[in-house]
Formats: structure tokens, C-alpha cells, sequence
């Protein structure tokens, strides 16, 4: 167990932690929320004791070990391999049994009467004891599982670490704290570096680890998976809410509705005695009244509302719109030094598509959006449709942004048909405000920078946005005012995030890039994962065939029982029409989906048309606009779902003969 006591921390005239109590038990299973600058980091650092606090204010038990993994982390891990530096994490243990064998030796080579075999024999003992359910003659099985679990390969486990990138240096230190398997896991933005593969290993990881964690997440959906308990820091606060993150955001509503009551309250009656006492000063005969109302307001403990997160405010430009069809890809093929990423890609989306680029580190996932913005060539056929206008937003854009320039003019220089008044109003709503605005960029956040380069893509209104990881560095509440952002754009997405939350409410289609092949999916992420669960568990219920043996084809099945085993013909067809009918069960389900969302739209439809018909509306114009941009997107939205219902129908018919045909 882990007791933190009456913490108090402050930097400036700013209080981080004011009187902060709180216990971690085994088992403990807790999100860390709070806005930007709450202290969330700094107190993950007192906790593994990376940063001092006075004595007494941080208690752990003696067999509580703690380990911490921080957001970004610059080291130098020499010239070790990969597996030897993962290995590292068991150098306790394997000291330990280099010991215990020693100890052993010595004892086979002295006399029962030697006056140094009790002493042996004790250490021998404690040694044992020690060792006792370290599983430690496999190790290298628990090594190799975590590494691939977090994305590397058998090719990897032999080379040098200082051969890998930043973010898989990140991943190795992570599986080497996965390793140490410490009684309490401190993890901070561990899903940064992570592709959607190994952030769902790491997911299934952590919720059979038997240990306590702390985790700091802008990852909504990984949160809501791992946590049971939410703390949250506010004015240097802290409150425990049960739940994960999504009851955490109810809770927290209904106690903010009820600080704010107890607030206004306050304030009303604070506001009634100030009155008071200017009005009555002066007056003798209310000279005791004055004075009691003074001493209570000096006595009074006043109550502060919740810090709430300052969020960017925005909609997508309008541009002018694109045809029918968008783009398309046929056959398109990428190679670096003659080692290939990708070959025959072929994919065509239609204006309003929102599709999800998803694969492992190193698929390729970037490489095609920097194909489809031209910045690197490609062998095979790209063609954009009419009137398409494509901007683009680099993984690492915004730390490519010209340092020298300030906020304002990194924008304006970018800016088309824009005045710096409407440049600075921009900027405003991405929360850079008055002189904010003439900071340079190289003194910026990570998350400043951010925002910066989003606003810098604003300025050139597209129909087609190329993405790639749009939330790196922001914050909860502004990944949310991007979703509802691209949910309510009327152009063309493809995106490529690690963060599951975030795309899966606005994307309709699902790129997978696997193995140099690339497959679309329809539907959002939550439909992709759901068939790759199928496939995966059909695949390992599938029985192998037996060695040497040849799999038969349909055809050949029915050749070999031509005016013979009949039987076998009546077995394959039976087993053709069970493949089948497994697929039209994904196919009903979208028809389903489909129909019900025809049937709300249709009837909202109705409702707005309704609503239009009133005379009166069109006296009110504000209300009116917005009465029409929703009549708008009810219509796109309804064509939409009559072609997902129409497609899902063309297929379940396609299926249905087909089994007709294997039952003659």
C-alpha cells in the first residue's frame, strides 16, 4: 500500500497541491484526469519518488515497488540488443540465482561439520524464498511475449537499441516496467508511441496484471477499458470519483451543477451583507449588525468553482464542393532501398467518405498520406476527382513549424483571402488571444504547436483532409471540439490515429494495411475490431490440415464424386452453405443498422419540414439558419444510409442465391 498526507506544493503564487490525502491500494485500478498544468505529472513523480517532498508525506509499505513511466523520456541505453536490454528488467532476479548457484557449489564441497555450512545454509534458504514464484527459467518466453505484444519482431530481438527510433525506445521501456511487474505501475501517456495492435495487447495486459496502476491518458476508450477509479486534480484538489472515465464525466456533472448551486449561493448571500455593511456604516444604531456581518465575511470560507478546461472553438471552412468521386487508387506501390511497404493498393472514396487508416508501426500508414499529398512518389495510379482541393497535416508538423516566426505570422503568411483581423479571430478561438499571438513559435508547447499547425490548415479551406495523428498533444476536451469538428464536415477525411474514441464516432470506412496489402472495411473502428475478432477466433478454431496433406477445392470435391461418394458432395455442399449463411450475419446486422437510421432520419425529416412550413420561423433568422444547415445534413445524411441499406440488400441477396445454388 501507497498513503500520500497532506501534500502541499507550490510554484510561484500558484498552488499545485493543496493538502492532498490519498491511498493506493493493491489492485487499484486509477485514471489520473485534470486539465493541463493540474500537476498530474508532478504528482506521479512524488509518488515513485522522483521528485522530494518533506518526510512523512509519502508512506509505502516495505514490499509496495513502484515503478514509472514518463510521458518523454531522452536516454542513452548503449550498445545493448534488444532482447539483452529487456533481459535487464530481471537483473534482480537472475543476481539472485547467480548467487543461489554459488551458494550451492559451496555447500557440495564442504564437510556436514564445517563450521560455514550453517551460515551457507541460511543464505541458501533466504535465497530460495526469495526466488519462489519468479518463474525464472522462462524468462525469455515472458520476454518475447511482451516485445511482440508491443509491436516488435524476432528480426529485432538481436539489434542494437540504439538503432530504434525515439517511440520505440519508448515501447521498450515500457515492456521492461511490464517486465519488472511491480506492485504499482505509474504510467504516463503510455499509448502515445502505440499502434492500434499494441495498444489493444497492452489493454489486455493491463487488465490481467494483478498490480496497482495509476494512469495519465488523453485516450478516452483506453481509460474507460483499464480504470475502475478515477482521481481527479483541480485548484490543486484532489477527488476520487468511483468508475472509470465515462462515469467519471457523469458524476462530475452532477457535482458540478451542485458546486455551482452552492457557489451562487454563496455569492448572493456575500453580495446581500456587502450591501449591508455600505449602507449602514454610517449609522450607530446599526453599528453591532455592521460589525457581526464583517467578522462573519473574514471567517467565511469561500468556495471556488472547478478548473474546467479552456477547449478550442471551430468548424471546418467551407470549400467549395468536390464531385461525386473523390479519389482513387489502383495498384499502387511503395518501396524504400528496395525493401517494399505496400503493393496494390486500390481503394476509390466518394465525396463525404471519412475513412480510418489503421495497421502496425511501419505498415505504411503514413507513407500513403504522404503519397496522396504529393510529397513522395509512388509507382501505380492516383486520380483525384473534380474540383478537389486537398490539405494536409503532418504527423510531426507542428515541430516542423518555422521557430523564428511568431504565432500570428507563422497563420497569416498561409492565409487565403484573409484579413490579420480574421486571422487573430482564428487564433482567438484556438486560445491564443491579444499578445499570445506575437509569441514565437519555438518557445511553444507541444500542445500550442498543435493547435498552431491545425489553424494554420484552416486558413486554406479543403473538401479533402489528409490527417495524421490530428490529436498529438491535445487535450481531452479539444480532441472532442475536433471529433464534433470532423463529424460535422461535409468534405472528405482520411485519417490516421492511434486513438480509437476520437475516430470511431465520425469514420464510416476502415483501411487495414497489413503485410504490404491493403483492405477496406465499412463501418467505424468498433465494426473493424469486431471482424478481426471473428476472423481471429474462426482461424484458431479452424482445424490444421494434416501433414502433407492437400486441401480440396470445391470443384475437385465434386469431380472425385462424379457417379461416386455422393455423400461427400452432400457433406461439402452442407458445409458451403454454413460458410455462407456466417456471412450474412454482418450483412443482416448493417441492413438492420441501416434501416433503423433511414426510419430516424426520415421522421426527424418530417419534423424539420414541419417546423419550416411555420411562417413565423422565418422571422427569427438565426433560428432559421440553423433550422436549414440541419435540414441539409439530414438530407446528406439520409442518402447515405439509403445506399449502406441498398448495398447491405444487393449482398444479403448475392448470398442467399449462392446458397440456393449449393442446396440444388
Amino acid at each position: 500500500m501507497l498513503s500520500i498526507n497532506d501534500l502541499n506544493l507550490q510554484y510561484g503564487s500558484k498552488h499545485i497541491f493543496r493538502n492532498v490525502s490519498v491511498q493506493i491500494h493493491s489492485g487499484d485500478r486509477v485514471g489520473l484526469a485534470g486539465v493541463n498544468g493540474s500537476g498530474k505529472s508532478t504528482l506521479l513523480r512524488i509518488m515513485c519518488g522522483e521528485q522530494d517532498v518533506d518526510p512523512g508525506i509519502v508512506n509505502r509499505a516495505s514490499w509496495f515497488t513502484v515503478a514509472y513511466l514518463p510521458q518523454e523520456v531522452s536516454i542513452e541505453l548503449g550498445g545493448n540488443s534488444l532482447f539483452a536490454e529487456a533481459e535487464s528488467a530481471f537483473d534482480e532476479v537472475l543476481a539472485q540465482q547467480e548467487e543461489l548457484d554459488r551458494v550451492s557449489e559451496e555447500l557440495a564441497l564442504l564437510d556436514a561439520g564445517d563450521p560455514a555450512v550453517d551460515g551457507l545454509l541460511a543464505r541458501q534458504g533466504e535465497l530460495q524464498h526469495l526466488l519462489e514464484g519468479s518463474d525464472i527459467f522462462r524468462i525469455r518466453p515472458q520476454i518475447e511475449r511482451v516485445l511482440f505484444g508491443l509491436g516488435f519482431s524476432t528480426a529485432d530481438l538481436d539489434r542494437e537499441v540504439r538503432s530504434f527510433s525515439g517511440g520505440w525506445i519508448m515501447r521498450l521501456l515500457l515492456a521492461k516496467l511490464l517486465l519488472k511487474r511491480p506492485a504499482l505501475l505509474l504510467l504516463d501517456e503510455p499509448t502515445n508511441h502505440l499502434d492500434l495492435d499494441s495498444l489493444t495487447w497492452l489493454e489486455d495486459f493491463l487488465l490481467g496484471y494483478q498490480g496497482a496502476m495509476v494512469i495519465i491518458s488523453h485516450d478516452r476508450a483506453f481509460l474507460d477499458r483499464v480504470t475502475s477509479i478515477t482521481w481527479e486534480l483541480s485548484l490543486g484538489k484532489l477527488s476520487v470519483f468511483r468508475g472509470n472515465y465515462s462515469h467519471y464525466l457523469v458524476e462530475k456533472a452532477q457535482r458540478l451543477e451542485l458546486e455551482r448551486a452552492a457557489f451562487d449561493n454563496q455569492q448572493a448571500m456575500i453580495r446581500q451583507s456587502e450591501r449591508f455593511i455600505t449602507r449602514f456604516r454610517a449609522k450607530s444604531t446599526k453599528a453591532r449588525q455592521v460589525q457581526s456581518r464583517v467578522k462573519q465575511l473574514e471567517k467565511l470560507e469561500r468556495l471556488e468553482l472547478s478548473e474546467t478546461d479552456r477547449t478550442i472553438h471551430f468548424t471546418f471552412p467551407p470549400a467549395a464542393p468536390s464531385g461525386r468521386d473523390v479519389l482513387t487508387l489502383d495498384g499502387v506501390r511503395k518501396s524504400y532501398h528496395g525493401k517494399q511497404v505496400f503493393d496494390g493498393v486500390s481503394f476509390s472514396l466518394q465525396r463525404g467518405d471519412k475513412l480510418a487508416v489503421v495497421g502496425v508501426n511501419g505498415a505504411g500508414k503514413t507513407t500513403l498520406l504522404k503519397i496522396l499529398a504529393g510529397l513522395i512518389e509512388a509507382e501505380g495510379v492516383i486520380r483525384l476527382g473534380h474540383n478537389v482541393i486537398l490539405s494536409y497535416f503532418g504527423q510531426h508538423q507542428a515541430q516542423e513549424l518555422p521557430g523564428d516566426l511568431t504565432i500570428l505570422d507563422t497563420v497569416y503568411h498561409t492565409a487565403v483571402d484573409m484579413t490579420i483581423t480574421q486571422v487573430r479571430s482564428l487564433l482567438g478561438a484556438f486560445l491564443f488571444s491579444g499578445d499570445e499571438v506575437e509569441k514565437q513559435v519555438r518557445v511553444l508547447s507541444g500542445g500550442e504547436k498543435s493547435r498552431v499547425a491545425l489553424a494554420k490548415m484552416l486558413v486554406r479551406p479543403a473538401n479533402l483532409m489528409l490527417l495524421d495523428e490530428p490529436t498529438n498533444h491535445l487535450d481531452m476536451s479539444s480532441q472532442e471540439i475536433l471529433q464534433e469538428a470532423m463529424a460535422q464536415y461535409e468534405g472528405t477525411i482520411i485519417v490516421v490515429s492511434h486513438n480509437r474514441f476520437f475516430v470511431n464516432s465520425f469514420v464510416n470506412k476502415v483501411l487495414e494495411i497489413r503485410n504490404g496489402r491493403a483492405t477496406l472495411h465499412e463501418g467505424n473502428i468498433d465494426d473493424y475490431l469486431e471482424w478481426r475478432w471473428k476472423m481471429e477466433t474462426q482461424s484458431a478454431a479452424a482445424p490444421e490440415p494434416a501433414k502433407g496433406a492437400v486441401v480440396a477445392t470445391r470443384g475437385e470435391v465434386l469431380e472425385a464424386g462424379q457417379g461416386g461418394d455422393k455423400k461427400a458432395q452432400r457433406k461439402q455442399r452442407a458445409q458451403e452453405r454454413q460458410l455462407l449463411n456466417q456471412k450474412l450475419g454482418p450483412w443482416k446486422k448493417k441492413n438492420e443498422e441501416a434501416e433503423r437510421e433511414v426510419e430516424q432520419l426520415e421522421r426527424r425529416k418530417a419534423e424539420l419540414e414541419a417546423l419550416m412550413a411555420d411562417p413565423e420561423l422565418y422571422g427569427d433568422q438565426e433560428r432559421w439558419s440553423a433550422v436549414s444547415r440541419e435540414y441539409s445534413q439530414v438530407e446528406r445524411h439520409l442518402e447515405r444510409a439509403y445506399q449502406r441499406w441498398e448495398e447491405a440488400q444487393q449482398a444479403i441477396e448475392a448470398i442467399e442465391q449462392e446458397v440456393a445454388k449449393t442446396g440444388a
